[in-house]
C-alpha cells in the first residue's frame, strides 16, 4: 500500500487531463506529445491492475525514447513524469519508490526548462509526490517543500480547480482543517473549463468529498 497513496487513480486522471488540457493538445497536432497523452488517458481510465502497470510501464519506455530526444522540451519532460508518477502508483509498494524518483527528476528538469512548470502542472505533480512518498531515509517525502511546490501551482494559476483541490487535500492532511476548507471552497466554486468535462467531474468528485470531511457537504 505504500505507494498506492502516491497518486489516487481518478484524481490523478482528473487533474492531469484537466490541466494540461488534452482536448487542446488534439488540435494543436501534429505534436509528438498527444500519442502519449492519448495513450495515458486509455491505460489509466480503461485499465487495472497487473495490465494497468504493464502497459504503463511500456508507456514510459516510450515517453523516456521521446525525452532523450527532446530533452529540452518542458512539456515532453512534464509528461514523462506525469507518466512515471503513475506507473509508480500503478505498481505500489517500496518497488515504486524507484519511479517516484525518477518522475520528480523529469518533472524538477520541466521546472528548471519552464520557470513556470507548463502553466503549474508540474508543480502539482511533483508537490504531490513529495507530499505522498514516505520521507527520509526511505524516500524523499517532505510536507514543507510539497506545500511549497502546490503553493506555486495556486500562484501560477490561482482560479484553477485541480491547483485548489489538490492544495486544500494536502492541507486536510496535514490536519490544517480551516485553511484546507476555504481552498476547498474555491476550488468548489472555480469555473469549469471547456472542453476538459470528464476531469472537471473527477476533481469535483473529490471536492465533495473533502467538503464533507471538513463537514462542509452539501446537503
Amino acid at each position: 500500500m505504500l505507494c498506492k497513496r502516491l497518486l489516487g487513480a481518478a484524481m490523478l486522471a482528473a487533474m492531469l487531463l484537466g490541466s494540461l488540457g488534452v482536448a487542446g493538445f488534439a488540435m494543436a497536432q501534429p505534436d509528438p506529445v498527444y500519442p502519449l497523452i492519448k495513450r495515458w488517458a486509455q491505460i489509466n481510465y480503461q485499465m487495472q491492475g497487473d495490465a494497468q502497470e504493464k502497459a504503463f510501464a511500456q508507456l514510459a519506455g516510450d515517453a523516456d525514447r521521446l525525452a532523450t530526444s527532446q530533452a529540452d522540451d518542458a512539456r515532453v519532460l512534464t509528461w514523462q513524469g506525469i507518466i512515471l508518477a503513475s506507473q509508480a502508483r500503478a505498481k505500489g509498494g517500496l518497488g515504486a519508490l524507484g519511479l517516484a524518483k525518477q518522475a520528480r527528476a523529469a518533472l524538477e528538469r520541466a521546472i528548471e526548462l519552464d520557470p513556470r512548470g507548463d502553466d503549474g502542472s508540474a508543480y502539482v505533480t511533483l508537490g504531490t509526490l513529495y507530499a505522498r512518498v514516505p520521507g527520509w531515509p526511505v524516500s524523499f517525502g517532505d510536507a514543507e517543500k510539497a506545500e511549497r511546490l502546490l503553493k506555486k501551482a495556486v500562484e501560477i494559476r490561482p482560479q484553477g480547480i485541480d491547483t485548489l483541490y489538490f492544495y486544500a487535500d494536502f492541507l486536510r492532511e496535514q490536519g490544517r482543517d480551516a485553511a484546507a476548507l476555504e481552498y476547498a471552497r474555491r476550488a468548489d466554486a472555480a469555473p469549469g473549463r471547456p472542453g476538459r468535462e470528464a476531469s472537471d467531474a473527477g476533481l469535483r468528485a473529490g471536492i465533495r468529498r473533502l467538503l464533507a470531511e471538513l463537514g462542509q457537504g452539501k446537503k
